[in-house]
């Protein structure tokens, strides 16, 4: 499976729109309450808040493709579009989602791989993320990768106050 990223332009949005909705009901609609999670989807995951952040100029998403099928996204923010640190030496991981339909297939490990690479070319000394609490599977993923938590922060689905993990990868050494 040849994987290319690509970055997500304007003329791009309904696709974007389409995944990011697809993507986030698949891995958490079963966990949450159905009306904060509506509200969640129509409040945040809309074409119109999506286009403010892709209009965002320290905002960048990236489609993953294999050849032509979208097989996922990310999204990363730098300076003060960082939802919590907002320092020039990081970059954050805001958003990694891989279609359900590729799951196991390590495109997750690729897409993180890219982000590293990412990363470094622009001279950032850490990447960080916030990853729910109770999505073992993806700290398992984050820790095997480097990541070490520092802190914790709200997440807010609809009314209902969820917490994420803040984790943390050192770019010095994972580069040396």
């Amino acid at each position: 499976m040849g994987l290319h990223i690509e970055t997500c332009t304007l003329d791009q949005l309904g696709e974007l729109t389409e995944i990011a909705r697809k993507t986030f009901v698949d891995a958490f609609e079963a966990h949450n309450n159905p009306r904060d999670f509506t509200h969640y989807l129509n409040s945040v995951l809309t074409r119109e808040h999506l286009e403010r952040e892709l209009k965002n100029p320290n905002s960048y998403f990236y489609f993953v493709k294999s050849n032509d099928s979208l097989v996922g996204y990310f999204k990363l923010n730098k300076g003060d579009a960082q939802t919590e640190l907002k320092g020039d030496d990081s970059l954050e991981l805001e958003r990694i989602y891989v279609g359900e339909k590729y799951q196991g297939m390590h495109i997750g490990k690729w897409i993180l791989e890219q982000v590293k690479i990412i990363a470094l070319n622009r001279n950032r000394s850490f990447l960080w993320l916030g990853v729910w609490e109770h999505n073992t599977a993806a700290i398992r993923f984050y820790e095997r990768h480097g990541f070490r938590k520092f802190g914790r922060h709200p997440y807010y689905i609809g009314n209902d106050k969820q917490m994420d993990w803040l984790m943390r990868l050192d770019l010095v050494t994972f580069s040396s």
